[in-house]
């Protein structure tokens, strides 16, 4: 039985460009007991189904989700397709996530914009292509099909995870997901609020609020790590994410957006040459740190294994069902999962293995 079903990991945490070492940390996240392995989709070497299989394929019990891929990128008939065929190859242990993704990179491949309509339409026609319907001349926000088809003998309960950063998608997610992925870089007091407005919104459409899993993601560097992780991971990521959509992340948090303004107009960041994250060195993440204030770092978890399992436990005082420890390998959590079993209740667990509790 999975040691720790409340946690999960990403695979190909960050740039990689080796899909090939998927396949051992899907193997030791299964070892180690972690419940569940995200797994974010990028146009190079992660594409999100191809991966979702290879993982898949070499485990027996790790749970498997797409965090995210976008419905605008493939045919319907494709994805839901891809999704049955990763549901039976993993023999129910596969959950579809999408997300809205950017609308910029949609602007350069000449792809629409995502709204929340679009996917409102993309998931029902999923749904009802997983339960065998044939739809004939569907004209909807997610397209115009004159003939949707997969197999009529389908009958399959596939969970569909949304990822979400503002409240608009919250909502979204609460009415019609399964499970919900926040923000890395959510404080305690947005991950609360985030909480609450998904499980308003799935109770005023007349769903089991409960019903609904709500995973947040917490940046995790122990200090067993060494300093050039925790900039790398910690000051790296969050500059990165400051770089390409800090104003969302700015606003759902109640930051300074001058803080975020300034830091963008700064000499470091703008004369970066690509994500700070993969570009820049420990010097210059020292650097970057002076720039961004200590409040915005410490929605994260940092210091000794047993700090970091305190602040895994703050995660789940704020209502969420998961915690998805971002950023490492599955073998680098090893020391924080054994603080993590020494912080939780004598019961063995802090969440419901199922992902009922609320």
């Amino acid at each position: 039985m999975t040691e720790y079903p409340e946690l999960g990991c990403y695979g190909l945490a960050g740039h990689a460009d080796d899909p090939h070492a998927l396949l051992g940390e899907a193997r030791d996240a299964e070892r180690l007991g972690l419940g569940t392995m995200f797994l974010s989709e990028r146009f190079n070497t992660k594409e999100a189904f191809t991966l979702a299989a290879a993982a898949g394929a070499v485990t027996e019990e790790l749970t498997l989700c797409t965090a995210a891929t976008n419905h605008n990128t493939r045919h319907p008939v494709v994805t839901a397709a891809g999704a049955v065929t990763l549901h039976r190859l993993t023999r129910g242990r596969y959950s579809l996530g999408l997300g809205r993704g950017f609308d910029l990179l949609f602007d350069v491949l000449g792809l629409p914009r995502i709204t929340s309509a679009q996917i409102r339409d993309a998931v029902d026609l999923y749904r009802r292509l997983w339960h065998g319907e044939t739809i004939v001349g569907h004209d909807g926000p997610a397209g115009k099909y004159p003939l949707l088809r997969l197999d009529p003998g389908y009958d399959e309960n596939i969970p569909v995870t949304l990822t979400a950063i503002g409240p608009n998608t919250l909502r979204l997610a609460g009415q019609i997901a399964d499970q919900v992925v926040l923000h890395t870089f959510f404080t305690d007091d947005t991950t609360a609020r985030a909480v609450d407005t998904i499980r308003s919104a799935a109770e005023a459409a007349g769903r089991d609020p409960a019903a609904v899993r709500i995973w947040s993601v917490l940046v995790t560097v122990d200090d067993t790590q060494g300093e050039t992780a925790r900039l790398r991971k910690l000051v790296g990521r969050l500059a990165t994410y400051l770089q390409g959509y800090g104003d969302i992340l700015v606003r759902v948090n109640g930051w300074d957006q001058r803080v975020l303004d300034e830091f963008r107009a700064h000499p470091l960041v703008t004369g970066a040459g690509g994500a700070l994250d993969a570009v820049a060195d420990p010097d210059t993440l020292t650097a970057v740190e002076n720039l961004l204030p200590a409040q915005w770092l410490a929605a994260s978890a940092t210091g000794s294994p047993a700090r970091c399992a305190a602040r895994i436990a703050d995660q789940f005082g704020t209502g969420v069902d998961g915690v998805i420890l971002h950023g490492n390998t599955p073998t680098e959590l090893a020391p924080l999962l054994t603080a993590w079993r020494n912080h939780r209740n004598p019961a063995g667990t802090t969440a419901d293995p199922e992902g009922n509790n609320g």
